[in-house]
């Protein structure tokens, strides 16, 4: 009778208790031991149910001892590098950014729509501050979105910090993108070559920073982003479309504000939405626990004076 009392308190109420502190091991031969030297009792059928249950073989461990399986890996040797690297690269950009002089009036004299490229004379529009207000509305939405989308989602937010991190990184490496072109290419924006802009807007030092459209790649990596993590944790939801659909949504609206308001070429935004899609994307396709555990997988220094890092991946 002491073993059948034995059996019961161990599956009823120890069994659940280790298996959540994650003593997977312990357990099953606890309950073996006390199933050895128990006497059969007709009488107690949810105790032999039990102890079937747990001998059966034939059942999944993860039925017995159910796991959180983490669809992402962070590996410190890879991504901190890339943080720390990219945070100092964001900086020296932004430092060299501000030392840009403003656009000279002979300069702009000398501006004439024909000298662009086909494809870029129809983005020439005057500076509107109505219409570049506006194209700040979706950046201020998409910012915070994929931390309030982690903490509401039940399945992300066991996750939450783990997904933050790939937000943070993704964002990061966006910036050395973003911070680099404007930094090495001081390309002039649409309202210098329209006469009717204002002045100050035209001989501004930021006129010079056309190349590439920042807003449209930061908004871009966040949105699609949510729409990539929610789809690997939820692979089967009919809602997959709605987020890709959303993002698309975001990104094609602070694009097309942003053209119309002056600031940017359409190749200025061909070139961020590539930038932020692809790191919204990849940045989680990349971090899935099968690739991240691959001993294939190795950051080194690029460059002949090492400053850079590159990614590489050996295949086979």
């Amino acid at each position: 009778m002491r073993n059948i009392v034995a059996n019961l308190l161990l599956s009823r109420l120890l069994l659940p208790l280790l298996s959540t502190a994650g003593i997977a091991i312990a357990v099953p031969c606890m309950a073996q031991t006390a199933d050895l030297t128990a006497t059969p009792y007709a009488g107690d059928h949810g105790a032999s149910s039990d102890a079937a249950a747990f001998h059966d073989s034939s059942l999944p461990r993860h039925a017995l001892f159910p796991r959180h399986s983490r669809i992402y890996t962070i590996k410190p040797s890879v991504d901190i590098p890339l943080v720390v690297g990219g945070t100092a690269l964001d900086l020296y950009n932004f430092v060299e950014i501000g030392k840009k002089n403003s656009t000279s009036l002979e300069r702009l004299q000398s501006l004439k729509i024909s000298h662009l490229d086909w494809f870029d004379r129809w983005g020439v529009h005057k500076y509107s501050h109505s219409i570049d207000q506006l194209s700040y509305k979706p950046f201020f939405i998409a910012m915070p979105l994929p931390l309030i989308v982690f903490g509401i989602d039940r399945k992300m937010r066991q996750d939450y910090w783990d997904l933050t991190y790939l937000y943070g990184e993704a964002m990061i490496l966006t910036g050395v993108l973003y911070t680099s072109g404007v930094h090495w290419v001081s390309r002039l924006r649409p309202l210098t070559y329209e006469s009717a802009s204002p002045m100050a807007q035209r001989i501004s030092s930021n006129s010079r920073n056309s190349f590439f459209a920042g807003h449209v790649a930061l908004v871009g990596t966040s949105t699609f982003l949510i729409a990539q993590t929610y789809a690997d944790y939820h692979p089967d939801s009919k809602y997959k479309w709605a987020f890709y659909s959303g993002a698309a949504v975001m990104t094609g609206l602070t694009a097309y504000w942003r053209s119309l308001a002056g600031e940017h070429f359409p190749s200025d935004i061909a070139v961020g939405t590539v930038v932020g899609v692809a790191s919204g994307l990849l940045t989680p396709i990349l971090h899935r626990t099968k690739l991240m555990k691959s001993k294939k997988l190795t950051l080194l220094p690029f460059g002949p004076t090492g400053k850079g890092l590159s990614l590489l991946y050996k295949m086979g």
